[in-house]
């Protein structure tokens, strides 16, 4: 058994070490991307609503259109479908450099519904004490409605980080890398089923630890 998993690590440990990190890499680059463009959208989203500082019946209207739309195509259909547009935009579509646009499209609206929806539970008492105040609306939205939406925006970034997990994995049936092109290519393909094992349990292992994080960051946020 011992020689078994020696021989297995030998063969195979450096191309499932390549593979997770470049898993890592796509994670890391297109959930700060899609926060950079899904926080601001969840805020303006919440600030334009019917009966918030903003009211803008068209920019709320228009912005929940395409939030929903982008947000009803499961990832591997909108991942074909915008093949044009990613080659348009990063001159290739395979590799993670190719997979980086469709994921940030798939995550972000995620974001900002989620992002929407922990502001949304920001008790509005507060905030109008602050209006009260005179506080000017950019201030409450960074100093009030951030500030006291923290521990629920970092639920929130914990479970879209885990959705993006598992569309990296799919991203790798148009070999974007990763290991889910590493599971498909050879565990698939080749039927080496302990190829695709070892993918699904570093896969866990790393959906678990990123919930563990997530959940204690989370805790420790609404103590302070």
């Amino acid at each position: 058994m011992l020689t078994s998993v020696s021989e297995f690590i030998d063969n195979w440990g450096a191309e499932i070490w390549v593979s997770f990190l470049d898993t890592l890499i796509m994670v890391g680059i297109s959930l700060t991307i899609s926060v950079i463009i899904g926080l601001p959208l969840g805020v303006l989203l919440t600030l334009t609503g019917p009966g918030k500082a903003l009211e803008n019946r068209v920019i709320y209207q228009a912005l929940n259109a395409i939030i929903n739309i982008l947000r009803s195509i499961p990832f591997i259909i909108l991942l074909f479908f915008i093949l044009p547009f990613t080659k348009f935009v990063v001159g290739t579509t395979i590799g993670v450099k190719g997979v980086i646009v469709p994921l940030v499209v798939f995550t972000a609206p995620y974001i900002a519904r989620l992002m929407e929806s922990s502001l949304l539970e920001v008790n509005r008492g507060i905030i109008e004490a602050y209006e009260a105040m005179g506080i000017k609306t950019r201030h409450i939205i960074w100093h009030v409605l951030i500030r006291e939406a923290r521990p629920s925006i970092v639920l929130g970034l914990t479970i879209a980080t885990i959705g993006l997990i598992g569309a990296t994995a799919m991203a790798g049936l148009v070999g974007a890398g990763g290991l889910g092109d590493l599971a498909y290519r050879y565990g698939h393909l080749r039927y080496q089923a302990d190829i695709m094992y070892v993918t699904v349990i570093i896969l866990i292992i790393l959906v678990q630890a990123v919930q563990t994080i997530g959940n204690r960051v989370s805790a420790k946020l609404k103590k302070d």
